[in-house]
């Protein structure tokens, strides 16, 4: 888990140049501007109730050291090209994951990327995904969540993993689905800056334990052209 985060890290600092490249107006990703004090409360696990939010996703099937360059691409090109980034300023990438990656070939991980988008957007241009990535407008859901900050190395974000479970646990929730990451602070434009002090915000849907079910994927789909 902690490796295919640093790969997916990688595969976005790499791509977010090719962005900016094609993107003259978007230049204001090469650096991120992010007061690290802005998220010192978040160093406590916390329980808050968040808002659903429409994105754009792009869904990879495999391994990401092998699949994420195409994924991260085609979530950049799109995010540019449908007209998300006019006049609205740069969001933080994120992505979700399935539960049990551990028990899981990396062959069949599946990684779900995602920008927030503005509610003027509601198609994709047309677009040509690479084998296992496909692209979609859709829902991200939430409603109840557990959250912490993770300040530091991908490769040491285990140990807070497990914090959230045990607060998510000592108050009476449990998870539904997999984790999510959002990249606060992380590589940019610049260069790999200090792994120290990368900063990523790991969140969890959570619901009372033993309540009845809630939709477990956490997306819905949106109609409109995807590509």
């Amino acid at each position: 888990m902690t490796h295919r985060a640093a790969s997916v890290l990688r595969c976005a600092h790499v791509l977010l140049a090719w962005s900016l490249s094609a993107a003259a107006d978007a230049a204001a990703l090469g650096a991120q501007q992010v007061d690290p004090t802005d998220y010192d409360d978040l160093v406590e696990p916390r329980i808050v109730e968040r808002a659903d939010e429409r994105v754009l996703e792009v869904r990879a099937v495999g391994d990401p050291d092998e699949i994420g360059d195409a994924a991260f691409g085609l979530l950049f090109q799109l995010y540019f090209s449908s007209g998300a980034a006019t006049g609205f300023a740069p969001p933080v990438a994120r992505a979700r994951w399935q539960e049990g990656l551990d028990e899981i070939p990396r062959g069949e991980w599946i990684g779900r990327y995602a920008l927030p988008i503005p509610e003027a957007v509601n198609w994709l241009p047309e677009h040509a995904p690479p084998d296992g990535v496909t692209a979609s407008l859709a829902t991200w859901e939430y409603g109840t969540v557990a959250e912490i900050l993770h300040v530091g190395p991908y490769d040491a974000e285990q140990p807070t993993i497990e914090r959230l479970k045990a607060f998510v646990e000592a108050e009476g929730y449990e998870t539904i689905g997999g984790h999510e990451e959002e990249y606060v602070l992380g590589p940019t434009m610049a260069g790999p800056g200090n792994p120290d002090e990368y900063r990523t915000i790991l969140r969890y849907r959570i619901r009372k334990a033993g309540s009845a079910r809630g939709r477990p994927s956490g997306q819905r789909g949106f109609s409109g052209r995807d590509g």
